[in-house]
């Protein structure tokens, strides 16, 4: 007779999450939703412009304070705050300290979307 294990509920502790990796720019996948991930990053300094042409793009800051710049304007959003970039809309994240960020996009976005180039981040990273 097969023994059935009993189901592990545990629920995700961003803190811990952040202990397992210190480098900048390159998102997490912490969890999935349908076909949405959320992703924490770590950054600080500029990023590249760049859009998304298929997707929106949700940005919640968890700690720091982060400046979205678009070619007409920016946002400032701060710990506890959110933005969603629509998509095909340029833009260029900032940091001037590092910010803990998490990310909510459909699995398979590029950060860089398709400008590609050396802040290109490898998808699909779980921790």
């Amino acid at each position: 007779m097969q023994t059935i294990q009993p189901k592990s509920y545990k629920a995700i502790n961003f803190s811990e999450k952040y202990t397992l990796f210190s480098e900048q720019w390159s998102p997490k996948v912490v969890a999935e939703l349908n076909d949405y991930q959320f992703k924490i990053v770590r950054i600080e300094g500029d990023f590249i412009w760049h859009d998304h042409p298929e997707t929106d793009e949700a940005f919640i800051v968890l700690d720091g304070e982060l400046r979205i710049d678009f070619r007409d304007g920016s946002v400032t959003i701060k710990s506890g705050e959110m933005y969603v970039v629509p998509k095909g809309v340029e833009h260029k994240p900032y940091a001037e300290k590092e910010v803990r960020l998490m990310l909510i996009e459909p699995r398979g976005v590029m950060n860089t979307g398709n400008e590609g180039g050396e802040r290109t981040a490898q998808n699909d990273v779980w921790i």
